[in-house]
């Protein structure tokens, strides 16, 4: 048999690895091949020799979520303002994908694609423009111990949390959602934010902060979040995702 070759764009996962993450080849250096997960919050790179090309990625990832218990309201009698969110997400694909389920779930959401390091300088006005409740900054983070437990992007999702509650100090009216893959999870709910990644400095899924955070949009303002229940709407539930109890940011009206 010759050779596998590979191209970018292919799906490819990594045998060293299991074959437990599919990704997209973006890059190749020579014999490096530079990778994303396709729904994992995750870059990586890896020899030609441990990949292994997936041609069923789409069928890899079972991860469904949803949140229509969320959304069972009595429409009968009462009306309903869920939480308005604005998504700030360091990865383009990835907010695209959120952006989509949020209009699945019928949520009012406006989605900001830029660098990481730029959302410290820009939150503060782009929380002017749109006055959300519910803000989530994300998009790509690592963490090695190897490097003195050195954070890739951990400081910048920090810094834009500070700036974030310098607009509103409130958990109560504005709720945070920040951090992904392997982030500092102490460090930003020390910064201000009322859910963060990761507890256990593991990986999460694209969809992880928007699950979260359309949660908090169809949770009532009158009572307390319950968040066991939230967490575990995520694909790696409280080892991926933690936070604090507040009340929730759906107003609820009547007669509709």
């Amino acid at each position: 048999m010759g050779e596998c070759m590979f191209n970018i764009g292919d799906y490819v996962t990594r045998n060293s690895y299991d074959n437990d993450i599919v990704f997209k080849i973006i890059g190749i250096e020579k014999d490096i091949y530079y990778l994303k997960g396709v729904c994992i919050r995750l870059y990586a790179d890896s020899y030609k020799d441990d990949l292994v090309l997936c041609d069923d990625y789409e069928e890899k990832d079972k991860f469904m979520p949803s949140i229509d218990e969320y959304r069972d309201l009595n429409r009968n009698e009462y009306f309903y303002l869920p939480g308005r969110i604005l998504h700030i997400d360091g990865d383009r694909e990835y907010l695209d994908k959120c952006m989509s389920f949020y209009k699945k779930s019928k949520i009012k959401a406006y989605g900001m694609f830029m660098n990481e390091t730029e959302m410290s300088s820009q939150v503060y006005e782009l929380l002017k423009k749109y006055n959300p409740d519910i803000l989530v900054l994300t998009g790509h983070d690592s963490f090695s111990r190897a490097k003195r437990n050195k954070y890739k992007n951990t400081s910048s999702f920090v810094n834009a949390v500070i700036e974030a509650r310098k607009y509103e100090k409130s958990h109560d009216k504005l709720f945070i959602i920040a951090g992904a893959c392997q982030s500092n999870y102490e460090d930003l709910i020390k910064a201000g934010a009322n859910f963060a990644s990761s507890p256990k400095r593991i990986n999460i899924h694209a969809l992880d902060p928007a699950i979260v955070a359309s949660c908090l949009s169809f949770s009532d303002k009158n009572n307390n979040i319950d968040i066991i229940k939230i967490l575990d709407k995520t694909k790696y539930g409280s080892d991926g995702m933690g936070g604090i109890i507040t009340k929730g940011s759906m107003y609820i009206g009547y007669p509709r």
